[in-house]
């Protein structure tokens, strides 16, 4: 970098993926790292800052989004930078360690190699005065990217390359600022992160991939990792092909019939509204994924890739939000939308849900037996569970319906969300469904109710 002037960097956050994006600027031309797959947000901030993109820098070949990158660079004539040493399909500008890139005169970026997210990883490091280095799914803030996504097989050896990197990473100036993709509610994070800003500095103090042996470090994080969502398996295949831009056009409208004729044809009609709305009254046999929540997540990990798709939604606006995140992992358009209330999508008398806190759960509890169904992950059970409940994760439901207690069943989660999506799906497959809409962190054990936590 020359000159006295500093780059201003605009984050874009990406919250129901629990990713950021980056446009870096000097007011005339600007570069890109790892944009999501709706590039309109990007150049729309680029269009009001009056400046070019001309450079756009992958990270790596991202598990858990469809990337925007050769979108983008098709639509900017933008230089696309992926690794040199990744398998894709599409031309790009091949980028190795130690490669510098000088953007527009005023901007450097040096390529880094930190593998061990995945083995071909980059971190980029603007150099200046105010240097920052964008660090992708390597150094996060208090964590570091998650080593098991390429199979449980290689996750040891990636943790021991994490681990290598952060400590490579480590050695630039404790000023820099660290720009993570990847680490804000997003699985690819091996464990949760901390705070929205960091620099070296700080990684030196709190990061455990820096205060921690190697072998410390790799014990830690492997006895940690979780479940991830099942469409992250497509999202590399996607990113290596080099995805397209997305259409984001309005889906063709369902009437009654039709929505009715796809519900009986096994395809997913999904409810978009609040879990409040869905309760109150929804059409029999849709399925609630508010908009509220971690809205494609869920979805993305539960559907039968590749099953039909038709939102409902109060709003055009509100299906529109749904199709953007949609788009995000993949699932390109909806086979068809419907917008307004129950009473426009069904003749006949909507379907609900009783809804309920953790403290009729345990006056119920004083009268008669109740199963109790929790659907958190198996780590959040082994933590703290009620006495007697049974835990089937809500991500591994279709696949064990047979084991869900027979009768009434009362079911949560950690706080509400996904215990009405596990509800929606108990409800369409015949069950008697009680849905307990409560945090049970705050509520279960001030509640009354018996809890058994690990010991």
């Amino acid at each position: 970098m020359t000159g006295d002037h500093v780059p201003a960097i605009i984050t874009v956050e990406t919250p129901t993926l629990g990713d950021r994006s980056y446009l870096v600027h000097d007011g005339t031309v600007a570069f890109v790292v790892d944009p999501q797959r709706d590039i309109d947000r990007v150049l729309a901030l680029a269009g009001d800052a009056g400046v070019r993109i001309t450079h756009i820098f992958e990270t790596h070949i991202h598990n858990d989004y469809v990337t925007g990158g050769f979108a983008l660079a098709q639509e900017t004539g933008a230089a696309y930078h992926v690794n040199a040493d990744d398998p894709v399909s599409f031309e790009r500008v091949a980028i190795r360690d130690g490669d510098v890139v000088e953007v527009g005169g005023t901007m450097r970026v040096r390529a880094m190699s930190t593998p061990g997210h995945t083995f071909t990883h980059l971190s980029y490091v603007l150099e200046g005065e105010e240097p920052a280095v964008f660090s992708g799914g390597s150094l996060l803030f208090g964590s570091t990217g998650r080593p098991d996504l390429l199979g449980k097989a290689h996750a040891e050896e990636l943790a021991r390359l994490q681990h290598e990197s952060a400590h490579r990473l480590a050695h630039l100036a404790d000023e820099t600022k660290v720009m993570p993709t990847h680490g804000f509610g997003s699985f690819c994070s091996a464990t949760q992160t901390e705070g929205t800003a960091s620099t070296i500095g700080r990684e030196k103090k709190a990061n455990t991939a820096l205060t921690s042996t190697v072998e410390e470090f790799v014990a830690e994080t492997l006895a940690g990792l979780d479940a991830f969502p099942a469409y992250y398996a497509h999202m590399g295949p996607a990113n290596a092909s080099g995805p397209g831009a997305p259409d984001l056009s309005a889906p063709r409208r369902a009437d009654k019939a039709e929505i009715r004729r796809r519900l009986d044809d096994g395809e997913w009609v999904v409810d978009l509204r609040t879990r409040t709305a869905f309760a109150a009254g929804h059409v029999p046999g849709s399925f609630s994924f508010a908009l509220d929540g971690q809205f494609a997540t869920y979805l993305g990990w539960m559907i039968p890739w590749g099953t039909p798709i038709t939102l409902l939604g109060e709003s055009a606006g509100q299906v529109a939000e749904a199709q953007r995140e949609l788009v995000r992992i993949g699932i390109d358009r909806p086979e068809a939308a419907a917008t307004g209330e129950p009473r426009d999508w069904f003749d006949e008398v909507p379907a609900t849900v009783v809804r309920v806190r953790f403290g009729d759960l345990s006056q119920v509890r004083h009268h008669r037996p109740v199963q109790v169904l929790d659907v958190r992950r198996v780590h959040e059970y082994r933590d703290s569970h009620i006495a007697g409940a049974v835990n089937i994760p809500l991500h591994e439901l279709l696949e064990r319906l047979d084991e869900v207690p027979a009768g009434e069943v009362w079911v949560h989660c950690a706080g509400g969300y996904r215990a009405l999506i596990a509800a929606s799906f108990l409800l369409a497959n015949g069950h008697q469904v009680v849905y307990i809409d409560d945090s049970y962190a705050l509520s279960a054990r001030a509640a009354g109710l018996e809890l058994v936590t690990a010991s």
